[in-house]
C-alpha cells in the first residue's frame, strides 16, 4: 500500500524534518516526503532534503517578516499540489500561514510548538517559560489554522523545568521530546485513517 504523501516546510535546521524522514526509512510510518519548501534561501532543511534525494525548493517570501506574500504562499500552494501531498507539516516553519495554504489544504496542515499549548504561543517559547517561572513546559502537535498556535491541539509531551535550567538546557530537552512525539503523532493518524 503506498505511503501518504507530506509535504514538509521549514525555517531552519531541519531536525524534525530528520526525525520523521529517519522514522519513515525505518519503516514505522507509512509515507513518504514528497517536497521539502523552505522560506530561507540557505536553510538547513533544503540541504538534508537533498541529501537524502528529496526535492527541495526555496520560496521567496517577499516583504513581511512573519508571513509569506500571498503570491509566494499561493507558490507554495502550486507546488505541494503538484508533488501530490496529502498532509502539510510543518517542521521549524516561522512564519503564519494564511488562505492560499490554509484554503488549499483545509484542516490537512500539521505544526509542533516547543511548549504546552495554549500557554507561550509564538517565538522562543522555551525562553517564554522560563521568564514566567513555571515548572513544566513541553511540546505540542496541533492543527493548524489562521492564528498564532491556536489551532486543534492532537498531542502534547511535557517536560519538567530544571533549578538553574538555561534557555539552551532547556530548548535541548524539549527538542528531544519533539523528535519523539511527532513522528508517533504522524504515524498515529496515518494508522487511524485520520488523514487519508
Amino acid at each position: 500500500m503506498p505511503g501518504l504523501k507530506l509535504g514538509v516546510l521549514g525555517s531552519g535546521k531541519g531536525s524534525n524534518f530528520r526525525a520523521i524522514a529517519d522514522a519513515i526509512a525505518r519503516g514505522e510510518i507509512n509515507a513518504e516526503i514528497a517536497i521539502v519548501l523552505s522560506d530561507v534561501e540557505d536553510a538547513g532543511i533544503l540541504a538534508l532534503a537533498r541529501e537524502r534525494g528529496i526535492r527541495a525548493e526555496f520560496i521567496a517570501p517577499g516583504r513581511f517578516k512573519t508571513r509569506m506574500e500571498p503570491e509566494a504562499e499561493g507558490r507554495m500552494a502550486a507546488l505541494l499540489r503538484e508533488a501530490g501531498c496529502q498532509l502539510i507539516v510543518l517542521a521549524g516553519y516561522m512564519r503564519m500561514i494564511k488562505a492560499p495554504l490554509l484554503d488549499a489544504f483545509p484542516g490537512r496542515i500539521i505544526n509542533i510548538h516547543p511548549s504546552l499549548l495554549p500557554a507561550f504561543p509564538g517565538l522562543e517559547a522555551w525562553k517564554q517559560a522560563l521568564a514566567a517561572g513555571v515548572t513544566r513546559t513541553g511540546c505540542t502537535v496541533h492543527y493548524v489554522d489562521a492564528g498564532m498556535d491556536t489551532g486543534a491541539i492532537i498531542a502534547q509531551a511535557e517536560v519538567p523545568i530544571l533549578p538553574g535550567d538555561s534557555a539552551e538546557a532547556l530548548h535541548a530537552r524539549i527538542q528531544v521530546e519533539e523528535h519523539r512525539l511527532y513522528p508517533a503523532v504522524l504515524k498515529r493518524l496515518i494508522g487511524q485513517g485520520i488523514v487519508k
